[in-house]
């Protein structure tokens, strides 16, 4: 390991969030902006009750989200065909260019590690506002 490579290991504190392109505030962790990651990162996602995500899906980047605390439900394919429910402990995989929307549907705030294989969880995100208007219709908002 070179002596520049080691003096790049950081701590991401608590306290320190930004709006992502999905429509969420997320809490900031380990990514290009903070650390200067390349090919992956890490962000925390608090969904409060009734938040959900814009239908979105991140080109040519995997997902995978570690559901911390509460419930959450996924609504995912091409026409938003599928839906599963995530519980505390659990993780999900999304593979890249998979439209998808975190929803939180239950009665209590949930947690989410989530983790993208691109140094900012804003790479190549394409939002997909017609699958908004479909995504409200299931779940009435």
């Amino acid at each position: 390991m070179t002596g520049s490579a080691a003096d790049r290991v950081r701590v991401i504190g608590p306290g320190q969030t930004y709006v992502g392109k999905q429509g969420f505030t997320y809490g900031t962790g380990a990514s290009a902006e903070t650390v200067g990651a390349q090919q992956v990162c890490m962000n925390i996602l608090p969904i409060p009750v009734g938040g959900r995500a814009k239908v979105h899906y991140h080109r040519g980047i995997e997902t995978i989200a570690y559901l911390l605390d509460g419930e959450s439900s996924l609504y995912y394919g091409d026409n938003l065909e599928h839906r599963i429910t995530v519980r505390a402990g659990e993780q999900v995989y999304v593979p890249a260019d998979v439209p998808h929307a975190p929803a939180n549907e239950s009665t209590a705030p949930c947690t989410v590690i989530v983790v993208h294989s691109s140094g900012s969880d804003q790479d190549g995100i394409v939002i997909l506002p017609d699958l908004d208007a479909i995504l409200a219709s299931k779940i009435g908002r």
